[in-house]
């Protein structure tokens, strides 16, 4: 046995330092031992064997931590006469170590441990620079296990350190684990967000990552529309008991101007008619949504009631302006003209289109805002008369080619088939 002083305090405090399990300490320490020794193997290779990625295999290391050393074993084939010494051994010496009873084929377990002093520098190093990549493996795997069914749910977080554009900050997956850490990029971050160190925010876990990668495994975001779905239904108890719903949120946490700010529409609905859903979202005096916004340091929202009538919800997503009419111009491509005062056109748009931008993303509809006084009725429904007639023509001269393609082929076949019957009768 090769002895290895202090071992048992090593995996103590690798244990402690990692927060990683003392059996997954171990199993790193065995193969990192058995890398090591591959390492001695090939420097004394005196014959010039050739050895193969899994010549190996047949080897391991028993690990003893009481007596604080470590062997290593091979599993041998017993034959009649050995080709390969390190994975063949032969029968008589088997019978001559005690081996009576032992038969052709069988495989038997030996102590191959090199001698203390045998067991060199360079192997040493080998040791030690694999144990620190089956450590750092053994966590990835850890924090892949412990976060993956995480994903997509609110943490809390604390703020490490800044690397680049992004912060790292450290999370838990609050089943009493140690903390980890996570990346906030620059695009998942908000503008008024004061990072500073050991603050602490809600997060959402947005991907847990796999591979080999360095850097933290967990992407966090404070920009996604998930956490603004989570701090709602954490706030309203008519969310959390299903009687009122989040239909669709559209969210524009960085917005493309910094002189416009973050914004968040939501759409919430409720089979229930003696409950109004807005307002349970929004609270007495404001006090649930003025939750919200304090979490997200400050950031618009507005609460809208969803209806399946889509010219109620398109108006209702324009909030706050005051819509006066809207035309559902052509429902195949989802195109809608909506029609508001003047006084009404800035508050509809929004600064830089952001409220028209928000209310087609949370609609799923294509809103033009147009002025009611200016509007010219006959002359858009011909516009738009015009341009399903065009796309009409256009679909019917294609469905023309497709169906005479299709007969075309069909007429090649009938003459390659009649061609082939023909031939077939002078034969």
């Amino acid at each position: 046995m090769v002895t290895l002083p202090g071992l048992k305090d090593l995996i103590e405090n690798i244990s402690r330092e990692r927060n990683l399990p003392r059996v997954a300490v171990q199993s790193a320490i065995r193969e990192a031992l058995l890398k090591g020794y591959e390492r001695y193997r090939r420097a004394q290779n005196l014959e010039r064997r050739q050895f193969d990625e899994d010549y190996f295999d047949n080897f391991d290391v028993q690990l003893d931590v009481e007596d604080e050393g470590f062997r290593v074993v091979a599993t041998k084939t017993i034959v009649e006469a050995v080709s390969n010494s390190d994975h063949e051994i032969a029968l008589q010496q088997v019978q001559e170590m005690g081996g009576d009873e032992a038969q052709l084929g069988q495989e038997v377990v030996l102590d191959v441990t090199p001698d203390q002093g045998e067991f060199g520098r360079m192997a040493a190093m080998q040791t030690k620079q694999v144990l620190a990549q089956k450590l750092r493996d053994q966590q990835r795997q850890m924090v892949q296990e412990e976060f993956q069914d995480l994903e997509g749910t609110v943490l809390q977080a604390r703020v490490l350190r800044f690397e680049r554009q992004s912060v790292i900050m450290a999370v838990n997956s609050g089943f009493g684990q140690p903390e980890v850490e996570a990346e906030l990029p620059k695009r998942e971050q908000l503008p008024n967000d004061n990072y500073r160190a050991n603050a602490t925010f809600k997060v959402y876990l947005k991907k847990v990552s796999q591979g080999q990668q360095r850097g933290p495994q967990l992407l966090v975001s404070r920009a996604d529309a998930g956490l603004v779905v989570y701090l709602f239904a954490n706030e309203v108890p008519e969310i959390e008991d299903e009687v009122v719903r989040i239909v669709a949120v559209a969210r524009e946490a960085n917005p493309p101007s910094r002189h416009v700010g973050p914004r968040t529409k939501i759409a919430v609905d409720t089979l229930d008619r003696d409950v109004d859903p807005v307002g349970a979202c929004i609270g007495a005096r404001g006090s649930r949504i003025q939750v919200v916004v304090n979490e997200l340091r400050g950031e618009k929202i507005d609460v809208i009631r969803w209806s399946p009538d889509p010219a109620t919800y398109i108006a209702n997503a324009l909030s706050p302006a005051r819509v006066d009419e809207v035309r559902l111009m052509d429902p195949e491509t989802r195109q809608t003209h909506v029609l508001v005062a003047e006084d009404q056109l800035s508050l509809a748009i929004g600064k830089e289109g952001q409220n028209v931008r928000l209310a087609a993303r949370l609609t799923g509809w294509k809103i033009d805002i147009k002025d009611k006084a200016k509007y010219d009725h006959a002359a858009e429904d011909a516009k738009f008369a015009d341009v399903r007639a065009r796309h009409t023509s256009e679909v019917d001269d294609s469905q023309e080619e497709d169906l005479e393609e299709t007969n075309q082929e069909e007429l090649l076949e009938d003459e390659n088939f009649d061609e082939n019957e023909q031939e077939s009768k002078y034969q």
